[in-house]
């Protein structure tokens, strides 16, 4: 355990990516096995613990730790796991043992997961208990998962494949037909055994990704579009006879569309949007088929149980973008256009209610695709999605191949209602700003939260403006005096019924500081009710 602290204490304070590379590869070339493979896991978020929850961890804590004290140092400290690794009482008063190697990461990880939901608390208690200060941050760390330690999942298996000398690629290929401690991966890696190889099993491919268009003009004879719809990117992979639909992050999120799932029984892996149908909800069929908004798809996602009410009042599908293997045969290297012509002749296979085509836009222009973009708000379409005709399929961003030209941001004024400090870096400020625009009444109402947009400096300002306009506080919530208004962008705006407003805001974020505004100028309800879709 000694040594994941360490690697978690030096990951906090490392903002070089190739130094954060290098401490991870150093720490998986140095630790034995299966340590080191539990902590890639915990590293890329799949280590799953089941019955060692915050909500349980946080209980345990109050069981040692006052309260009171312990919320306000949480606050103050803007992460759990360090609060409590800081605030945690030596038994009898006495200073515990260094932990030297007498915790392993895997007694830990066995001892944690082999305990029952009662006794894990007691179990985790008695091995802090043990530990030092940085111990018991690593601990808590890797039995939560929620390291908040500057590096993404795709980083960890970067720093795998530079430690080794493999192919990061090919650890993606077979990532998720894998599990911890992965001992396939260190097996190749220092050469015992040749690449693990995904061939009858559904594991999830990465996904290839777009750069926005800013101000790129394109030929659109070397490039092709078709619309951006408003739902969740997913992958379908059939294989082995078993499907699964995979998010843009590889979560395997089948069983809250097992209508999909079911539906999807023929060899092979796709690339689409996954959407609902619009009947009856006000969008028009268009483009190719009615879609509903994001918000009648949101009533199904994390779902682990559907019911039948809901599979027939939000009936899902998928609108087919692009094919990565058909059958068993890999099609990624082929050019789009190519991939295309594939996709066509598979899809004509599949069951017309639950998989379409995407629409490819016929334009004279890159002027008069432009002008249809103009217009695409009012279908209910994201945007656009540009792709040369020649592009292979392949991981990642790359410059060139792929673009997305999404609409413009709707804006609105709103007004600062209440703040709240953030954690990690942002700990320190108030960095989640909740805002709301006029009622009928004449009162505010909350429309929406956001927490970027801004710039550092900014930042500052606005911390310091919570600070001196506070009216109330709330445990980490400040109330503030009504009198600053915010020009909000946000994507989209929905009828909800969670939020007394009636309305919810999709992917909001601060554009402007409006300190030329009155407050009463801000904009209401009203005004953001017309813009619902």
């Amino acid at each position: 355990m000694r040594a994941f602290s360490q690697l978690l204490d030096d990951l906090v304070y490392t903002r070089s990516r190739n130094t954060k590379l290098r401490l991870i590869g150093d720490y998986l070339k140095s630790t034995p096995d299966p340590d080191r493979g539990l902590a890639l896991a915990t590293l890329t978020g799949t280590l799953d613990i089941p019955f060692v929850k915050p909500a349980a961890i946080r209980a345990l804590a109050e069981e040692r730790i006052d309260p009171v004290l312990l919320r306000m140092s949480r606050d103050y400290v803007g992460d759990g796991a360090e609060t409590i690794s800081l605030l945690w009482p030596v038994p009898d008063g006495e200073p515990p043992e260094l932990d030297d190697g007498t915790i392993r990461l895997s007694d830990a990880v066995d001892q944690l997961r082999s305990a029952s939901k009662a006794e894990a608390p007691r179990v985790l208690g008695a091995m802090l208990d043990h530990l030092d200060s940085s111990g018991r941050y690593a601990l808590l760390k890797l039995a939560t998962g929620a390291l908040r330690v500057g590096i993404s999942a795709r980083l960890a298996k970067q720093a795998l494949a530079d430690a080794f000398a493999i192919d990061v690629e090919g650890v993606e290929e077979v990532w998720h037909g894998l599990k911890p401690p992965y001992a396939e991966l260190f097996d190749w890696g220092e050469g015992r055994a040749g690449q693990p190889i995904a061939r009858d099993i559904p594991v999830f491919r990465p996904f290839m990704l777009a750069h926005p268009l800013d101000d790129t003009k394109v030929s659109l004879d070397d490039f092709a579009a078709e619309w951006k719809w408003d739902g969740i990117r997913i992958q379908l992979v059939h294989a082995g006879g078993e499907t699964r639909l995979f998010s843009r992050t590889g979560d395997d999120f089948s069983g809250s569309f097992p209508d999909i799932a079911e539906a999807f029984a023929t060899r092979g892996v796709l690339d689409g949007e996954l959407l609902v149908r619009g009947t009856g909800q006000g969008v028009a069929d268009v483009h190719g088929g009615a879609a509903a908004s994001f918000n009648a798809l949101q009533q199904r996602l994390g779902r682990k149980t559907v019911s039948k009410k809901m599979l027939n009042e939000a009936p899902a599908f998928v609108r087919l973008y692009d094919i990565l293997f058909d059958g068993e045969e890999d099609v990624r290297a082929l050019p789009w256009s190519e991939r295309r012509m594939r996709l066509e002749s598979f899809v004509a296979r599949l069951d017309p209610e639950r998989f379409d085509l995407s629409h490819l836009i016929a334009a004279e222009s890159f002027e008069a695709l432009e002008e249809m973009r103009g217009g695409a708000r009012d279908e209910a379409i994201e945007g656009m999605m540009l792709k040369r005709r020649d592009s292979p399929y392949v991981t990642g961003r790359r410059t060139g191949l792929w673009y997305k030209w999404k609409r413009d941001p709707l804006t609105a004024d709103c007004v600062l209602m209440y703040a709240q400090r953030g954690s990690g870096k942002r700990s320190s400020f108030y960095s989640d700003f909740t805002f709301g625009c006029w009622g009928e009444a004449g009162e505010l109402l909350p429309v929406g939260k956001a927490y970027f947009g801004f710039t550092d400096a900014e930042l500052k300002w606005l911390d310091k403006f919570v600070r001196g306009h506070t009216l109330e506080r709330f445990g980490p919530v400040r109330e503030v005096e009504k009198s600053l208004v915010l020009e909000v962008a946000f994507d989209s705006i929905h009828a909800s019924k969670r939020h007394k407003s009636g309305l919810a805001m999709r992917f909001p974020r601060i554009s402007r500081i409006r300190t030329d505004k009155p407050a009463a100028e801000a904009d209401t309800i009203a005004t953001l009710t017309a813009l619902v879709t």
